[in-house]
């Protein structure tokens, strides 16, 4: 009976652990778009992803080549993202995270979530920078 109870239990745990992992969700080449059609310099991108990222809570280093890492620390978690821009595009790639059961190209939903709304902002303050 103990066997069949603990099997159980173990069962419902690994079920509710699965409802709330989802796949990494990685931005790959989206388009420098502004409100007017300007082109922007990279230094405008790279002040709209700053902007847009510490607004958000994220701690945003310029880390050279072109690339931005973007930190996240919520409670107990923590994602670390890389973002390399250029005049055109920019991606936003998972780089690590602490205590949000990265395993196997999953991760806690939540993650990907934050990746949505910091895509968001992105978009929205190049935007604006025309």
């Amino acid at each position: 009976m103990r066997i069949r109870s603990a099997a159980i239990l173990l069962a419902i745990a690994l079920a509710a652990t699965a409802c709330t992992m989802a796949p990494i969700q990685n931005v790959e080449n989206a388009p420098v778009a502004t409100a007017s059609g300007k082109s922007l310099s990279k230094n405008e991108v790279r002040a709209a992803i700053l902007r847009a990222g510490s607004g958000l809570g994220w701690v945003m280093k310029d880390e050279g080549s072109d690339t931005i890492v973007g930190t996240l620390l919520l409670r107990t978690h923590t994602a670390v993202v890389e973002i390399p821009y250029s005049t055109r595009d920019y991606s936003i790639r998972y780089r690590s995270s602490v205590d949000l059961n990265e395993a196997d190209g999953q991760i806690h939903k939540n993650y990907n979530g934050w990746v949505q709304n910091l895509t968001r902002a992105i978009n929205a303050n190049l935007a604006a920078a025309s």
